[in-house]
């Protein structure tokens, strides 16, 4: 019987898991703070399985799995990953591009010839939301919180270019924001909602996130920016923002189906 081939991402948010079953890849997720929970699922579920982890908490799984595990550099996993999972989409990606993995933090990678480089990142990204979320409104669970910035209307609480020129021709287009969260007197005439403030937050992590990446992109001549990772789970402002800004500074969005699972995927391609 053929052993089953399993890829692990174990991050800092979430355990994400991909092997075969048949001709297709299954995926799976569990918080990180439920590893065990992870380590008895995959104990439980796979006899004798070919194991490959990547990940910040890699080691720390492939401690506890009664199988034994060879690791992968992350960077590395997630770039095969990723061109694996762009060729399955036949989206018309270039032969360079940039590839931005949104996870806790976020991380900027510039990829030719199948090969990547770490160019950038910022630690904006998905843990910034659920500790800002939780501090600005006390709410922790992820679903709940994009399902609630997806109502709120960030003209609430951030200040727009045209809030500054009051009438007059601004110079450059009225609806880009002037400054996150700068809506003072607004806010204290009247207290923003809880979706005010959430799809603020969301606000400034996509704007920063496609600032930093296309710098990035013009730097390096790329016209396409692969965006992916767990914090556009569920999460269609934060892709729309990114979409959006993306094609203001002229260059082309592209969102990976799956593409949460690059990493895993990666280790799983690396068993072949």
């Amino acid at each position: 019987m053929n052993q089953t081939k399993i890829g692990i991402d174990a991050g800092g948010t979430l355990v994400k898991v991909a092997y075969r079953e048949s001709s297709s890849i299954v995926y799976q997720t569990f918080p990180s703070q439920a590893i065990y929970d992870a380590v008895s699922w995959l104990n439980d579920s796979f006899l004798n399985p070919i194991v490959c982890i990547t990940g910040g908490k890699s080691q720390l799984l492939a401690e506890k799995l009664t199988a034994p595990a060879k690791t992968i550099v992350e960077f590395d996993a997630t770039n095969r990953g990723v061109h694996f999972l762009a060729g399955q989409q036949r989206d018309a990606i270039e032969n360079n591009f940039m590839f931005v993995n949104i996870g806790t933090g976020t991380s900027i990678h510039y990829a030719k010839d199948m090969e990547q480089q770490r160019v950038g990142g910022t630690g904006i990204g998905g843990g910034t939301l659920m500790g800002l979320a939780y501090l600005l409104t006390g709410l922790w669970d992820y679903e709940r919180i994009v399902q609630l910035a997806s109502n709120g209307d960030r003209g609430n609480v951030d200040l727009k270019v045209k809030d500054i020129f009051e009438g007059a021709l601004p110079p450059i287009s009225g609806e880009l924001t002037a400054s996150n969260f700068g809506k003072k007197e607004s806010m204290m005439a009247r207290n923003p909602s809880e979706s005010d403030i959430l799809a603020a937050i969301i606000g400034m992590i996509g704007e920063v996130i496609v600032t930093v990446s296309s710098q990035m992109a013009f730097q390096h001549n790329v016209g396409s920016i692969i965006y992916f990772g767990s914090s556009l789970r569920s999460n269609p402002l934060l892709r729309d923002i990114i979409k959006e800004y993306t094609r203001l500074a002229g260059k082309e969005p592209v969102f990976l189906k799956n593409g949460e699972y690059s990493g895993a995927v990666g280790a799983l391609l690396s068993l072949d």
